[in-house]
């Protein structure tokens, strides 16, 4: 006779608002999107290039750190939920960092690919952006449970690809703004708290498991 396993119920209006939480999560990763789109449509925007190109830079770098932000987040307190979300809003850096590239490629270079081998080769800015790009590819491919199973111990090591390309983003952002370097130094001092916490919590870890 087979017995069937029911989840206790005190888990089901957990698991319903985890569900509810991230259909506002990806709707809420969407509403950047919505809004250069609207902007752009609706011709209040001086410069429509420039403006998705920077808008979508700047969301990836949003997300990009939101995602690095869940694992402090956990080890902070706030339960389960954080790594839960992490993979969806890794997946939409990746989304908008894609965005960021097209926009360049086709709306700004017109796909002329001499022209853009040049651009990676002699401006600092693009090649560390691109570095950041071909980093973070091979994340967005193997985020699935699949992958994980097939990588087993390797999927983590590959996954740590993401801190050198958080690095990579914002100092694509910093070489870039000429002038106002007041955002980039708000991005930078946020990646730095991030991967600091990290540091201090593997120290700390180290230092705990070595003998007296």
């Amino acid at each position: 006779m087979t017995t069937l396993r029911l989840k206790p119920a005190s888990a089901r209006p957990a698991d319903r608002a985890l569900v509810w939480f991230k259909c506002l999560l990806f709707a809420v990763c969407l509403l950047p999107l919505a809004r250069a789109a609207w902007i752009v449509l609706s011709g209040e925007a001086v410069n429509p290039v420039e403006f998705i190109t920077r808008s979508t830079g700047t969301w990836t770098l949003v997300w990009l750190l939101a995602t690095l932000a869940m694992t402090p987040l956990r080890r902070l307190g706030a339960g389960g939920w954080p790594l839960k979300c992490r993979r969806m809003l890794g997946l939409f850096a990746f989304f908008y960092l894609s965005l960021h590239f097209l926009t360049y490629l086709w709306l700004d270079q017109f796909f002329d690919w001499a022209g853009i081998v040049r651009d990676i080769y002699k401006r600092p800015f693009i090649t560390v952006g691109f570095a950041a790009l071909l980093l973070l590819t091979p994340l967005a491919l193997t985020s699935t449970q699949g992958w994980m199973r097939r990588l087993k111990r390797n999927w983590g090591r590959l996954h740590r690809l993401v801190y050198p390309a958080a690095l990579l983003a914002v100092i694509h952002y910093w070489w870039l703004v000429k002038k106002d370097l007041s955002q980039p130094l708000i991005y930078a001092t946020v990646l730095a708290l991030l991967l600091g916490l990290r540091l201090w919590w593997r120290f700390s870890r180290a230092a705990a498991d070595r003998p007296g």
